[in-house]
């Protein structure tokens, strides 16, 4: 999938693309003090280096993305995110996300943008719905429940809708 070809994915501050494994010093930068943090994400908080990179890098259909900057900020990793089955089997159908912002970059629309690729890549990656398990009350801006995240259906449906709770769902 090009990113380039993706308005929802590109902002003139950054461009949202698949993760190489040199962007992981980036990522792990991101994601180690979320992890310890614990508030957010529901991970052990004593996650090693080896064990979030094993976690967070995924295989296809899944993927990894980061949002890279532009101009001022080339070569600066914004924010983090990835997408993976759900679940394996008859669940296999249904991704699953998650995003990760560095704290210097928040608020700036750079998870709604992330959110924004994982449901084109997963669509494109052949998903047909996505789930988000583990949102958690601590969460705020376009991800919290109840924020415009939280009800996004893709394609839009007549006959479905999309459950409002702690878990956030973008349904066919």
């Amino acid at each position: 999938m090009s990113t380039e070809d993706q308005t929802a994915s590109t902002a003139p501050g950054w461009v949202i693309r698949p993760a190489a494994g040199t962007d992981w010093p980036a990522v792990w930068e991101i994601l180690e003090p979320v992890i310890r943090a614990g508030e957010t994400f529901t991970w052990d908080r004593d996650t090693t280096e080896h064990q979030a990179r094993e976690r967070w890098f995924k295989q296809a259909p899944g993927q990894t993305f980061v949002a890279a900057g532009r101009g001022e900020l080339a070569g600066v990793i914004l924010g983090t995110g990835e997408l993976h089955a759900n679940q394996g089997g008859g669940g296999s159908h249904v991704a699953n996300a998650g995003y990760m912002v560095h704290p210097a970059h928040g608020g700036k629309g750079v998870a709604r943008a992330l959110c924004a690729y994982s449901l084109d890549a997963a669509r494109a990656a052949g998903f047909r719905a996505m789930q988000f398990n583990a949102v958690v009350e601590a969460m705020s801006g376009p991800l919290r429940p109840g924020g415009p995240w939280a009800s996004r259906c893709w394609p839009p449906s007549r006959t479905r809708s999309c459950t409002r709770a702690w878990a956030m769902w973008a349904c066919s």
